[in-house]
């Protein structure tokens, strides 16, 4: 198959590869650029794709942003595989700003104060909520009881802040890869067409002079 690896990664070695690609951000940037330009669809889809991609990387939906990603681009009729690449704009390189920028956007907007701890250990704060949803859970149905004021206190502190404050950059930056995406696409696809025209131009003449020369 086309773009998959001949030996698998360990579970360590992907985690590695997130954090820094053994070939390198740049060279990985440009495999997702490649991979756009490639898409069997419309400018406009892909495009579409791209911006919906880029707009989920500013929301705290942490483990459900391909999920999130792939409605949001059937929703605006985008394309759902562009979406999923588009989400790389969040990566361990730029996920430092925008979490930052959001959570300090979104307390400004709410008035609350923002805690500078939830900078510094905001994966493991949203692991600690999930552990704690996932008991609480479970409570329901057992003799356990159930206590969500950890859950309030992350869904008020933390999760509501970071959806306020990334909404308003993530809107404008996912309209301005839209806007860029589009053209760029467009051109390449222009380009690529009329080298599988000149190429089929070529064997086709090829092939009548042959016939003619036999004939």
């Amino acid at each position: 198959m086309v773009f998959k690896r001949r030996d698998k990664l360990s579970w360590g070695r992907w985690i590695i590869e997130g954090v820094y690609p053994r070939s390198g951000w740049k060279r990985a940037t440009s495999y997702v650029g490649h991979r756009l330009r490639r898409l069997p669809d419309t400018p406009q889809k892909i495009a579409r794709g791209v911006g919906v991609g880029v707009y989920i990387s500013f929301t705290p939906f942490f483990g459900l942003h391909f999920v999130v990603a792939v409605f949001l681009a059937m929703l605006f009729r985008g394309n759902a595989l562009a979406a999923l690449l588009g989400t790389f704009f969040g990566n361990p390189v730029t996920f430092p700003f925008i979490a930052t920028a959001s959570l300090t956007l979104g307390h400004w907007i709410l008035g609350g104060e923002p805690d500078p701890e939830h900078h510094k250990s905001l994966f493991q704060l949203f692991a600690y909520a999930s552990s704690d949803f996932w008991y609480n859970f479970k409570a329901l149905f057992t003799s356990r009881v159930a206590d969500w004021s950890n859950v309030k206190d992350f869904m008020s502190g933390v999760f509501l802040p970071y959806l306020v404050g990334g909404t308003g950059p993530g809107v404008v930056l996912g309209i301005l890869a839209y806007l860029l995406s589009r053209p760029l696409i467009s051109a390449y696809q222009h380009r690529r067409k009329g080298r599988l025209m000149a190429r089929w131009k070529e064997r086709r003449t090829k092939a009548q002079k042959s016939t003619d020369s036999t004939g």
